[in-house]
């Protein structure tokens, strides 16, 4: 793919792509958001990010469209076009961090790091003496602590957003906005090392791009790669039957209050006419006092992640991919929510109920391409103690495919992320964990299964302030087809460890554990698919 040039040769010229160079060029765009993710998760502080790998990294072109990511986390990359975006209305060509959800964001722990691209070339969009605008490398980490009313930042019992931490609008990076966010955390020292593993990720991101821009002489070529996205999508969009579908299903709870602790309905229509597609949310309830709202930018990274479930998941992952794909959010719903309200079980919980039910109205339209719902939530465990702060979200059931059962204790759906591995996190913490394993039985039965559940035990070593925000406690993963609905989640307190005063913790709830108190969270199974034999 390298072009050779005159030492004259600038930036922008024309350029043919044939088949191959194509494929090369993709490949090579993809290589370096991997790349980036590896820097960032080599070189981060926190278990989080270097364990859980709870981060993702993306390149786009000037414009700010997608143009190439790793595969990284669904529900960061669906979602960081809204940030870059966000970025590039300010009209400042400088490296630019933002959380803030209704400026770009999803929720205040995910810090998004934005920085510009500029190859010497002729143009009048410039950087500087001679430097033209060729792009955007950026990467989102998921920080442990930003602030708020509890450790962790997703106060359960939130209701506005400034009861979750600390909120940045796309700000430029300078030493001012790097000791904000420090001075805003529990944690300042793990927040500077996760910080300056992101700056390291996107310094080599920018050096990467610059390097393959000079090497290919332009840009032009993106284009082309954006083009080829919209053409996969579209002949993969006219493999689907045209029709309309409908599916409907439902949040548990909005928080702890006694008043929040009612179903949170969310609805869909399916339209697909030739090679494009419509998801329309119209009829889904309006947004909630609570955390359990997800910004517009959240459902989008739904609706992506299914429609490449359904359809091809080798679609290319770029802006282009998503041209065919219309989406209907009304403002001031919970799939669209607006401020002052909280936010932060949006982008973790909100989203994978979304995507069930974009997955349960596609099941529809292709049945052999979908399987039963999964787990449906991410479990997100947050712990916080003297002068420390742990995040950590517990896989489930995957639920039963047409071809196969579900894998057990897995994460799904909008996250890509693992568990945090037992020595690391009894390294890391005051914490003993006396359980880890399979929830037997957990899983919906069918002609294909559902994946088992996990239960996870946490005994307290010293006093430890805990925040659950989980959801299908009450509500269960569906199946398809004649199977059977996967296993509820359970939390549970259990005083001293005492199997006999164990206490059951509702969906979202704030606790203080003592020295020896036990946490139990038993993860809900998949559902099944197909009667069982």
């Amino acid at each position: 793919m390298e072009r050779r040039a005159g030492a004259d040769r600038h930036v922008g010229g024309a350029t043919d792509v044939n088949p191959a160079e194509l494929q090369i060029l993709s490949s090579r765009l993809s290589s370096i958001a991997d790349e980036m993710g590896a820097v960032l998760r080599r070189s981060a502080f926190s278990p989080n990010i270097k364990e859980r790998a709870d981060c993702s990294a993306a390149l786009f072109t000037a414009s700010g469209e997608l143009l190439a990511q790793a595969e990284h986390i669904p529900v960061h990359l669906g979602s960081m076009p809204a940030s870059v975006a966000a970025a590039v209305a300010t009209g400042l060509r400088a490296p630019m961090l933002l959380n803030d959800p209704f400026a770009g964001g999803t929720h205040l722990n995910d810090l998004t790091l934005v920085s510009p691209v500029f190859v010497a070339g002729h143009s009048e969009d410039r950087g500087g003496d001679d430097e033209r605008l060729v792009g955007w490398v950026a990467n989102r980490a998921h920080h442990a602590d930003v602030g708020g009313t509890a450790p962790g930042s997703m106060p359960p019992d939130a209701l506005t957003i400034d009861e979750e931490g600390l909120r940045l609008p796309p700000t430029l990076v300078d030493d001012a906005v790097l000791e904000r966010i420090v001075d805003a955390s529990r944690t300042p020292d793990e927040r500077r090392g996760d910080l300056d593993a992101q700056w390291g990720a996107n310094l080599l991101g920018v050096a990467r791009l610059t390097e393959l821009v000079r090497g290919v002489g332009g840009t032009e070529q993106f284009e082309e790669v954006l083009a080829y996205g919209e053409r996969r999508m579209r002949a993969a969009l006219r493999e689907l039957p045209d029709g309309t579908w409908r599916f409907t299903d439902r949040l548990d709870s909005a928080g702890p209050r006694p008043e929040q602790q009612t179903p949170i309905v969310i609805t869909l229509t399916l339209t697909v006419a030739d090679d494009e597609v419509m998801f329309d949310f119209t009829g889904t309830a309006d947004q909630r006092p609570g955390n359990v709202n997800a910004v517009e930018a959240v459902t989008v990274s739904a609706v992506a992640f299914a429609v490449r479930s359904a359809t091809d998941p080798s679609l290319p992952a770029n802006g282009g991919a998503l041209r065919p794909v219309h989406i209907v959010a009304p403002p001031g719903s919970v799939v669209a929510a607006l401020p002052p309200v909280a936010v932060g079980a949006g982008n973790v919980e909100v989203s994978q109920r979304v995507a069930d039910v974009c997955l349960g109205a596609l099941a529809q339209a292709v049945p052999r391409r979908i399987g039963a719902a999964s787990q449906g939530t991410l479990n997100n465990v947050l712990l916080g103690g003297d002068g420390w702060v742990h995040y950590e979200t517990i896989g489930g059931g995957q639920g039963g495919r047409p071809w196969a059962d579900g894998m057990s204790g897995v994460h799904t759906a909008m996250t890509n992320t693992l568990d945090t591995p037992v020595e690391a996190l009894e390294r890391a913490l005051p914490v003993r964990v006396r359980r880890y394993g399979l929830r037997r039985g957990s899983g919906g039965a069918g002609a294909h299964s559902g994946g088992d559940g996990i239960v996870r035990e946490l005994e307290a070593l010293a006093p430890i302030t805990v925040s659950l925000v989980t959801e299908r406690r009450v509500s269960r993963p569906w199946g398809l087809d004649g199977g059977a609905p996967g296993a509820p989640g359970e939390n549970w307190l259990l005083p001293e460890g005492d199997e006999s005063r164990a206490r059951r913790l509702l969906d979202k709830c704030t606790v203080t554990l003592a020295p020896g108190d036990v946490l139990r969270v038993l993860t809900p199974g998949g559902g099944g698919w197909g009667r069982p034999a």
